[in-house]
């Protein structure tokens, strides 16, 4: 019987110990029918993406996204669409899905469950064309992900971004055009517009409170508090609040289109997508394979 290939793809900046990665694979698939990984790395001009094809064409069962939530989003494009599920190896420094999904933060726990969990489809979603699956944005969200330092995510993890946000509050507000679907456009004096297929802020925060993974839906939020506002609207994503005003409002459709008066950073799973004045966004439902503990 032919043994089962499972394909590794590793983001050095995440976890530079290919060595430990081979050990902790051998550990965790013991028992098993697993052949000896493909051990694949990301590069600066691969993400991931074309790492995770190649797998997939070796005929990988199962596909390893370790790293942050960047690499998981390269890895879920390529596979997208495929019978080829995708694990993750949670390294990042917010590592929103693997949070939504429940996958365990320990090397060998969230091997395991690569290697011996249960399947789960979920949604994916575009941001003018960029596929991710946590999160893109417009505005102030996408302005503290560029503003916060690699070194100081690798360091400090998900608190490095409250440090940069704290420098970018004072961003004057723009005017953003908000279409759901086909409904009438909403127009809102405001500072972000977040789309989230699932509804977590680094630090498992949760802001989109009713936002799964699985619902083919898009959560929206839209930010508009003045400096005071900020704290109401902290205490409210803190405590996993449904109330909304002025300051935080949140809608659901399956495609959103945002327009803005001014040229604003944009981001996708916590990285920069490049500068814009629109974002348009769409869901993809049950696009995506995953890798999931049992139960």
């Amino acid at each position: 019987m032919a043994r089962r290939l499972a394909g590794l793809v590793v983001n050095p900046g995440r976890f530079g110990d290919p060595d430990r990665l081979r050990q902790a694979f051998t550990a965790a698939s013991a028992g098993g029918d697993w052949a000896e990984p493909l051990v694949l790395t990301t590069t600066a001009q691969d993400p991931g993406a074309a790492a995770a094809s190649e797998a997939a064409t070796a005929g990988a069962s199962v596909v390893f996204a370790v790293g942050g939530d960047g690499t998981v989003r390269a890895c879920a494009g390529a596979l997208a669409g495929t019978q080829v599920p995708l694990a993750i190896v949670p390294m990042g420094s917010a590592n929103l899905t693997a949070r939504a999904l429940g996958i365990p933060s320990r090397l060998g726990a969230a091997l395991e469950v690569g290697l011996r969990g249960a399947d789960r489809r979920i949604d994916l979603a575009t941001a003018d064309g960029a596929t991710f699956a946590a999160m893109a944005g417009i505005g102030l969200d996408a302005a503290v992900v560029g503003a916060t330092a690699d070194v100081a995510k690798r360091l400090a993890g998900w608190p490095a971004y409250a440090a940069a946000a704290v420098s970018q509050l004072l961003q004057p507000p723009a005017t953003f055009t908000v279409r759901l679907d086909e409904s009438e456009p909403l127009i809102r004096r405001a500072r972000s517009v977040a789309v989230g297929n699932c509804g977590l802020l680094p630090g498992g925060f949760r802001i989109l409170p009713d936002a799964e993974l699985d619902d083919g839906m898009l959560d929206v939020a839209i930010l508009a508090p003045g400096l005071l506002g900020w704290a109401s609207v902290g205490y409210r994503v803190i405590a996993a609040s449904r109330r909304d005003d002025s300051g935080l409002e949140r809608y659901r459709a399956r495609r959103v289109e945002v327009r803005v008066g001014a040229v604003l950073p944009r981001q996708a799973d916590g990285e920069m997508i490049g500068p814009g004045s629109s974002l348009t966004v769409a869901v993809q439902p049950g696009a995506l394979l995953v890798r999931v503990p049992p139960g």
